[in-house]
C-alpha cells in the first residue's frame, strides 16, 4: 500500500468515525459491558469486576474466639480479570430444569437447592455447558467467592462487624425458622448479590487446606492441587451469625449432601 493510499484510508476511516460511529462499535467490546446475563433457564448474573482486595483475617490476642486459623492470615489477593457471578444460589426450579429431579430436603421451587455434593454441582454445570454450546460455567474459586462477597467492603459482613443487622441480609439460625428460605427476599450486598452471607452455605471449586493463605499465590489462587475435603463458603440457615461472614470457611468430602449446603454458579465473559 502507498504512502497515499494509507493516508487515504485514515482519513476514511476518521470521517465514518464522526458520521457512523455506532458501526464501529466492536460487538465484543459491547458484550464486555454489560453488567447482567440472564441464560436460558432464567439464572440471573452479575458482572464482577476485576480487582484487589484483603483476603482472610488476622488473629491477634484481642481477636473473638471464633477467628479459625483457617482464616488467617489476612492478605492481598488479585482477582485480575473479570466473572459473571450468580445473583441467587442454584434454586430448586433451575436444578430441576437440568438435572430432571430434586433432591431438595426444604422443597420449594424458589428455594435454594440443598442435598447436593460438589460432584452434583458439577454434573450440573456440564450439562449447562452443553446445554448452551460452551464450556463457561463454573463453581467460582475461594478467592473470587470472597471477593464477590466483600463487594469492596473489609468488614466481617456487608454491613460492618456487628451482626445485629445480620437478618437484613441473610438467613441464619436468628431468623430462619430453622429451614432454607427463598433466594432473593433480603437485602443484597453492594455488587446486588443475595444471600452470599448464609442461607445454604456454598460449594466452591477449591481443594481445602488449612494452611494455604499463609503461601497462596498474589493474583487469583486455586487452592491447593488436591486434598480430602472441597471449600464451602458462606455459612448457612443453620448456623450462628459468627459462621456467616464474609471469611468463614470450612470443608466437606466431595462427595457430601447436606440440607444446608448448596452452590451459585459462575460464568466466564466471552
Amino acid at each position: 500500500m502507498t504512502q497515499y493510499s494509507k493516508n487515504f484510508m485514515q482519513i476514511a476511516i476518521f470521517i465514518g468515525m464522526v458520521l457512523f460511529p455506532a458501526v464501529f462499535v466492536v460487538t465484543g467490546f459491547a458484550r464486555a459491558a454489560e453488567k447482567t446475563y440472564t441464560n436460558s433457564i432464567g439464572m440471573e448474573f452479575v458482572l464482577i469486576p476485576a480487582g484487589s482486595f484483603m483476603m482472610g483475617t488476622d488473629k491477634t490476642p484481642d481477636s473473638d474466639d471464633d477467628v479459625d486459623v483457617g482464616e488467617t492470615p489476612r492478605h492481598h489477593v488479585t482477582v485480575s480479570k473479570p466473572f459473571y457471578l450468580g445473583k441467587y444460589v442454584v434454586t430448586q426450579e433451575q436444578w430441576t430444569a437440568v438435572m430432571g429431579n430434586n433432591p431438595s430436603e426444604f422443597k420449594s421451587r424458589n428455594n435454594p437447592v440443598e442435598q447436593v455434593s460438589w460432584l452434583d454441582a458439577q454434573v450440573f454445570i456440564k450439562r449447562l455447558n452443553a446445554a448452551e454450546g460452551h464450556n463457561r460455567y463454573r463453581l467460582p474459586t475461594e478467592a473470587e467467592w470472597e471477593y464477590a462477597a466483600r463487594a469492596g467492603t473489609t468488614s466481617k459482613y456487608p454491613f460492618g462487624d456487628d451482626p445485629d443487622s445480620l437478618g437484613l441480609y441473610t438467613w441464619y439460625d436468628g431468623n430462619s425458622g430453622k429451614h432454607a428460605q427463598p433466594v432473593g427476599m433480603l437485602q443484597p450486598n453492594a455488587w446486588g448479590l443475595y444471600d452470599m452471607y448464609g442461607n445454604v452455605e456454598e460449594w466452591v471449586q477449591d481443594w481445602y487446606s488449612e494452611n494455604y493463605y499463609s503461601n497462596s499465590p498474589p493474583s487469583d489462587p486455586r487452592g491447593p492441587s488436591s486434598g480430602i475435603g472441597r471449600v464451602v463458603r458462606g455459612g448457612g440457615w443453620c448456623f450462628p451469625a459468627l459462621y456467616n461472614t464474609a471469611t468463614y470457611r470450612n470443608a466437606n468430602r466431595p462427595s457430601a449432601r447436606f440440607g444446608f449446603t448448596g452452590f451459585r454458579v459462575a460464568l466466564s465473559p466471552e
